[in-house]
């Protein structure tokens, strides 16, 4: 595609300049909801620690009032509107107009439903990456309208002349064999920190190996339910001794969230404390002795990484995203059972030891495979090939 303005627009060297680059299709940062919002704080704070300009759109809803720069990044706060369909492409819409006379280098938007936007930014010569994130037409919660939006959205993309970055080889495999396009596969990012106990498991009673975690949006297909089903299936606190944690919560799935309170009052030992972000989130990952990952939708999931990361032993759905990142290091059960749930809960909650050689393959494939220092360089190599090219 020709940039309509480009006259002026100076090449840039090759190897070593600094590059100017925007970050959309998020909340925004701080990282304050989910695995996007993570990926532009932590991708975003490196880049700039490398000499890059970043700046990162956000959403005036979510972005603390009056900050405007965090962790060396520029932030530029806009309005949406905040509906469960609109509020994501509403926003893109309006960040990539916003980009047009600041002339970046480099656009990386995020999510799919953002497609129809990733072009805006060729008007001024700017390249544009665009990460496709997970099937989502898939997930429960979009009606018929969504589904076929983000059908859409992903035959339109492999269309488009911009780079798709793929988080997960199932999702790439996905776009060869549909649409006959590469992506450029780049992992989530973990890094091995766990926290030490501190004030969050405090205020939660909890003590440290002495809890079940769950960490998700509280949507259908990430299967909440399953999770507490397995923990009742299993004989709850009563018998195994640890309370289950349900971390989460999701801003337009207020049914499915009224539905897990109902069933929550009911079982004895289940604590629901609604989001938790920064070191708290940390603090109970790295100190739970079970990690339940029950989604089974999307692609990479990035508290799966992050639980790997932090030691924690983990049991997974069983599909296949899930066996692509963990493989090894962690248990399974079979696929959205609560029954195989809870027999993999009893087994584990049975064997400390086991549960320590798990945790210690878990944080030795995420060192191995998984780190935002190797995510930063895979982009930021990206980047620049993608300036070297003259389309």
């Amino acid at each position: 595609m020709t940039p309509l303005v480009s006259a002026s627009r100076p090449e840039l060297p090759a190897a070593a300049a600094p590059m100017k680059i925007a970050i959309a299709g998020t909340r925004g940062v701080p990282a304050a909801y989910g695995g996007f919002e993570t990926f532009a704080e932590q991708l975003g704070s490196r880049l700039v620690a490398r000499g890059h300009q970043v700046t990162v759109y956000g959403r005036s809803h979510v972005v603390p009032d009056g900050l405007r720069e965090y962790r060396g990044m520029r932030l530029r706060v806009l309005p949406t509107i905040r509906h469960k369909y609109l509020d994501t492409v509403v926003h893109t819409a309006i960040s990539v107009l916003d980009a047009l006379p600041r002339r970046f280098d480099i656009v990386l938007i995020c999510n799919n439903a953002n497609a129809p936007f990733a072009v805006v930014p060729r008007l001024t010569g700017a390249k544009v990456a665009l990460n496709v994130d997970g099937l989502e037409w898939e997930r429960r919660k979009w009606g018929l309208a969504g589904r076929m939006y983000y059908r859409f959205c992903a035959w339109l993309s492999p269309k488009l002349p911009i780079v798709l970055v793929s988080d997960a080889l199932v999702i790439a495999r996905y776009y060869r064999e549909r649409h006959g396009k590469p992506t450029v596969y780049v992992p989530y990012g973990s890094d091995p920190f766990p926290v030490p106990p501190g004030e969050t498991l405090a205020s939660l009673g909890l003590r440290p190996g002495g809890y079940l975690l769950y960490v998700s949006r509280l949507e259908p297909e990430n299967n909440a339910h399953v999770v507490l089903e397995a923990y009742e299936k299993a004989g709850g606190e009563a018998a195994l001794g640890m309370p289950l944690v349900l971390v989460g919560d999701a801003p337009y799935a207020n049914a499915y969230r009224r539905s897990l309170h109902d069933k929550v009052a009911a079982v004895p030992g289940v604590l629901m404390p609604g989001y938790v972000f920064g070191a708290g989130y940390g603090e109970l990952q790295s100190n739970c002795a079970l990690y339940i990952q029950a989604t089974e939708v999307g692609g990479t999931h990035p508290a799966l990484v992050e639980a790997m990361g932090r030691g924690a032993c983990i049991i997974a759905n069983d599909v296949p995203e899930h066996r692509e990142v963990l493989d090894d290091a962690g248990c399974y059960y079979d696929r959205n059972s609560s029954a195989s749930l809870a027999a993999a809960i009893r087994e584990l909650v049975a064997s400390p030891d086991q549960r320590t050689r798990l945790g210690e393959l878990a944080a030795a494939r995420a060192q191995a495979q998984y780190s935002w220092d190797h995510v930063t360089d895979e982009y930021e190599q990206l980047f620049r090939r993608m300036l070297q090219r003259r389309t």
